[in-house]
């Protein structure tokens, strides 16, 4: 899964983003819907399944260890599952590709099953540290052979019977919450992940849907997920909702091109992933809900957004979790605010497809942007909804989320900001820049309007 082929681009103002778009199906959700319908005995259908290479990555390794899993002519994939406890030897390393969710929720599954998985991974993944979820699979009894530093390549020797745990989580992940309940599964007696601060809880929403037993109470030290082992998961049709990651693309995009009205269709509202539309409507973006419901027991709504001056604001910390991988395109809507905008408590951003403060911190700089790297966030003095200069070739450092933010970045700079490689969306988003031309298109349609005059909110 690697790019061995560096693909830059260019991105300039090409006028306001008006129309509508569906965004891919949520990442997260996608990731657990082929985990745990791979987990069930019988056959489970995915609709509205994110096509990424993150996520064709994670049916891939499931193929490797048993499971059966189709994609058929309509979008659908059907997955037969092995059942609790059904995991077979791989035969060959399980190549993770850029995904870190793929393989912090994978060493997991293995962690609690009698066999023996390697994981390999792109340069990016490579260098990112898995010790977080080496401590308590270890704890649990599972054998961990990883490369110098806690990172991949690294062997996974389950064990079963696995050891059941009481973890108090040491930093907010899901991805590591979502390990330790995944090895519970096959662990006799009940695992139990704390959470001092809540992370988004898609594995413990769709783990209850397909009959785990698990159960979620407040304490004083947080959160108390448990998790009863050795579940029987019936088989489950699970509709895929919108991204609100991906969404949060074209949120700030709208609000920061003059003239742009658009709807972004079908985005998934569940409350631990909403923080960036909290920060950008404190900031004053124009953002409304409209037709909100319930789609595959997850809130949902489309989302209207419309050019709007951005005041800048200082992001709670509490937000940060919900959030997490939305602030490379918070930086941006800073970037273009008026006044000072201090964003931090996001540690987690150091270790994620790349540092993500850094990258942004430098990327931001050389286009002009004044701003100053903490630890765990930026301040940022915004141009006050000028046009930032722009005129700078950037790196995405092998990160999707980079490459898409600085290129909403360019989408309002003064000359064209160029990304030295945006191979890397692929792994999230592979129609982003098809969406982003189609919402930028000005070409006639035989009914005499406009691309986008056809399709113009109402």
């Amino acid at each position: 899964m690697a790019h061995d082929t560096p693909q830059p681009h260019a991105s300039a103002p090409q006028g306001p983003l008006t129309g509508s778009i569906a965004v891919p199906g949520d990442k997260s959700i996608s990731h657990r819907a082929l985990m745990f319908s791979a987990l069930a005995v019988g056959t489970s259908r995915v609709t509205g399944l994110l096509e990424g290479e993150d996520v064709l990555a994670t049916a891939a390794a499931l193929r490797a260890m048993g499971a059966t899993i189709v994609r058929e002519d309509d979008g659908t994939w059907v997955i037969d599952g092995v059942g609790v406890g059904g995991l077979l030897q791989p035969e060959t390393a399980l190549d993770m590709g850029n995904s870190g969710t793929s393989t912090r929720l994978l060493m997991g599954l293995v962690a609690s099953h009698p066999i023996t998985a390697t994981f390999i991974g792109d340069a990016s993944l490579s260098g990112r540290p898995m010790g977080r979820v080496i401590a308590p699979l270890s704890t649990m009894g599972a054998d961990i052979t990883a490369s110098p530093g806690g990172t991949l390549p690294l062997m996974v020797r389950g064990i079963c019977p696995a050891v059941p745990i009481t973890y108090t989580l040491p930093i907010a992940s899901a991805q590591v919450k979502s390990a330790i309940l995944l090895a519970g599964l096959n662990t006799p007696g009940i695992t139990r992940v704390i959470e001092p601060v809540a992370t988004r809880d898609h594995s413990e929403r769709m783990l209850q849907g397909f009959g785990a037993h698990l159960s979620v109470e407040d304490s004083p030290e947080g959160k108390v997920i448990a998790i009863t082992g050795e579940a029987e998961l019936t088989p489950q049709d699970i509709v895929v909702p919108g991204d609100p990651s991906s969404a949060g693309f074209w949120l700030v995009a709208g609000s920061i091109v003059p003239g742009s009205d658009l709807i972004v269709r079908n985005v998934g509202l569940n409350p631990t992933r909403t923080g960036l539309i909290t920060a950008l409507q404190m900031m004053g973006a124009d953002i409304t809900e409209l037709d909100p419901r319930t789609v595959g027991g997850e809130p949902v709504a489309d989302l209207r957004v419309r050019h709007a001056p951005l005041t800048a604001i200082t992001v709670p910390a509490d937000l940060a979790p919900s959030m997490i991988d939305e602030y490379p395109v918070l930086f941006v809507a800073a970037s273009y605010a008026t006044g000072t905008t201090i964003a931090r408590g996001a540690h987690e951003l150091r270790v994620k497809e790349s540092d993500r403060i850094a990258t942004m911190a430098t990327a931001l700089t050389a286009c002009g942007v004044v701003c100053r790297e903490h630890d765990d966030g930026l301040e940022i003095d915004g141009s006050g909804g000028t046009a930032i200069p722009g005129g700078a070739r950037v790196a995405s450092k092998l990160d999707h989320r980079i490459a898409m933010s600085m290129t909403v970045a360019g989408l309002a700079a003064a000359a064209a900001i160029t990304i030295d490689d945006i191979a890397p969306v692929a792994t999230s988003y592979p129609a982003f820049f098809d969406s982003l031309a189609m919402l930028t298109d000005t070409r006639l349609t035989d009914t005499g309007l406009t691309n986008n005059e056809a399709q113009q909110p109402a």
